[in-house]
């Protein structure tokens, strides 16, 4: 089973910075064995091609989209289309991040337009979902994500949800401010995603104040295929620590 280490910058990294980090993590890949686990980043739009290109002799590492509009063209000043980001060299289309839910208007409707249409041209959808506080406090995480997930992938023949990837981020627990989860927390909602998707969906990831101390932690729980990371992915150095953290974690699996 595939281990997924991941990060998306955010609106973070100059195209020298951006370019500088890459070119790090392929010269630390180069010749090295990663077994099962799978490596992806997901830089701001202005450095996905810089990126892909400096990647380009290093093909196990996934480049992805933050974003990318439902329709193929047209009118949408400002958006990119997945046509587009393909163009670029991303090959994942991250969807429905909390902040773009809160900041940008983003719903289930156009989540799931958006899930479509990376599909549609061969891209891997990467689902975010995840509750806030006060429907973690009320008991209603499990209820939440799982209608999350369900109206965003509602429709996809089998075929097409062995593409996605699902990460669960519960808002609480993630940005600068975000409280970290124990793993008590974490359990009920991968049992519940793991019975609803669990070997249907390419993998389901866990992301939220994801650290070099609780990294191997949170990959041990059930369920969980792999970690999209913040912060301490930002460092290359945290990177490269998490993906040492994934392949002693994938080895030593049964």
């Amino acid at each position: 089973m595939t281990v997924w280490i991941g990060t998306s910058w955010k609106m973070n990294k100059t195209l020298s910075e951006a370019t500088e980090w890459a070119g790090g993590l392929a010269e630390f890949l180069a010749g090295r064995q990663l077994g099962e686990v799978q490596p992806f980043l997901i830089p701001p739009a202005t450095a996905i091609a810089a990126v892909a290109q400096t990647l380009r002799e290093e093909p196990r590492v996934l480049v992805g989209a933050q974003n990318a509009h439902w329709e193929d063209a047209g009118a949408w000043t400002g958006e990119v289309s997945v046509p587009q980001v393909a163009d670029a060299g991303a090959r994942i289309v991250e969807i429905g991040h909390s902040e773009r839910r809160e900041h940008f208007g983003e719903t289930d409707e156009t989540v799931r337009a958006k899930v479509a249409a990376t599909l549609a041209h061969g891209l891997v959808p990467l689902l975010c979902i995840g509750e806030p506080a006060d429907v973690k406090d009320a008991g209603g995480s499990t209820a939440h994500v799982l209608e999350q997930a369900a109206r965003a992938l509602e429709g996809l023949e089998a075929e097409q949800l062995g593409r996605v990837l699902i990460a669960y981020e519960p808002i609480w627990a993630i940005g600068e401010h975000g409280r970290p989860a124990g793993v008590a927390e974490l359990e009920e909602p991968f049992a519940a995603l793991g019975g609803a998707y669990g070997h249907r969906v390419a993998g389901l990831l866990y992301g939220g104040s994801v650290n070099l101390d609780n990294a191997a932690q949170l990959l041990g729980i059930a369920h969980v295929d792999g970690l999209f990371v913040g912060r301490t992915a930002w460092r290359l150095e945290g990177y490269l620590r998490l993906l040492e953290i994934a392949v002693q974690h994938a080895t030593a699996r049964p």
